[in-house]
């Protein structure tokens, strides 16, 4: 039975793959930063060792997009060196790597959805570290996969929708930004076609995201209908938050590439909002 290692276990995305491999009886470890910081690399080499997985499934990054901006050597440990730790001992030990990257590695001036063949040009620190990590993969392995992925959501509180939610305790209205849109994509879909992807023994890079797209504001109206929360929200532009890390404007990535090669459909972004969250309405959780 094929072996998997996964990597950041107190993760949103890490949870979903410990979840599916408890309900179908995979043969896995997990581990978590305190368990296993990828950015030692004798640590990464000892654990690696002693477990012998065949696939690593790489959940463990560094996501604080501002914090990054402000100072990048966490990032780039994480997201670059810990990458490259992983990397160097996955292609000593015959090990297949699954990654993870984002669609924050383009600037966003694209007319059109993005696809993996368009060259990325990351404005902000944190899509350089991303960046960096998925390049030293492309070029030092033959056995992996890289997903591309966005607008995260799952069993968590690093996301969005959990923040939305937050925010509507503490605030009377909610001002949100109506010039940034991407692909909101749940943890389930991501598992889901990750593990097709395992199946069809799929290598290279692709964009792993529900189809469609849309901004931010859409996003958070058509969930709090979801949820039935009657809370106003106010858009406004993205420059409006002065925030310290610039957010490119249009990000939204296509996923026809890996749709056509696993010959599967990938839901549409709200349809998927509405299969995770319809059956859960209670406003203070966002357990799946």
């Amino acid at each position: 039975m094929v072996k998997f290692l996964i990597t950041g276990a107190n993760g949103q995305l890490a949870k979903e793959f410990i979840k599916f491999f408890e309900q179908n009886n995979k043969n896995f470890v997990a581990l978590s930063k305190q368990q296993l910081d990828i950015t030692d690399f004798n640590k990464v080499l000892e654990c690696i060792k002693e477990i012998r997985p065949d696939i690593i499934i790489n959940c463990a990054a560094y996501n604080l997009v501002d914090n990054a901006e402000i100072d990048d050597t966490p990032a780039l440990k994480v997201n670059f060196e810990g990458v490259k730790n992983l990397a160097i001992v996955c292609r000593d030990k015959n090990i297949f790597l699954i990654h993870f990257s984002t669609d924050y590695v383009f600037d966003g001036e694209k007319e059109g959805l993005y696809v993996e063949e368009d060259v990325p040009n990351p404005i902000n620190k944190y899509g350089k570290s991303k960046l960096l990590g998925e390049k030293f993969i492309k070029e030092n392995l033959e056995k992996f996969l890289v997903f591309r992925t966005s607008w995260l959501y799952g069993e968590g509180k690093q996301n969005f929708l959990y923040k939305l939610i937050q925010w509507t305790k503490t605030q009377q209205y909610l001002k949100i930004a109506c010039d940034e849109f991407s692909v909101p994509t749940s943890t389930k879909t991501v598992v889901e076609v990750t593990i097709k992807a395992v199946e069809k023994n799929l290598c290279g890079l692709y964009h792993l995201v529900n189809s469609g797209y849309v901004s931010r504001y859409e996003l958070a109206k058509k969930f709090f209908e979801i949820k039935e929360i009657n809370k106003f929200i106010y858009p406004v532009y993205q420059k409006d938050f002065n925030l310290p890390a610039k957010r490119p404007k249009f990000s939204a990535m296509d996923n026809t590439k890996l749709k056509n090669i696993l010959n599967i459909e990938i839901p549409f972004w709200e349809e998927e909002l509405r299969r995770i969250f319809s059956e859960n309405k209670q406003v203070d959780t966002l357990k799946l």
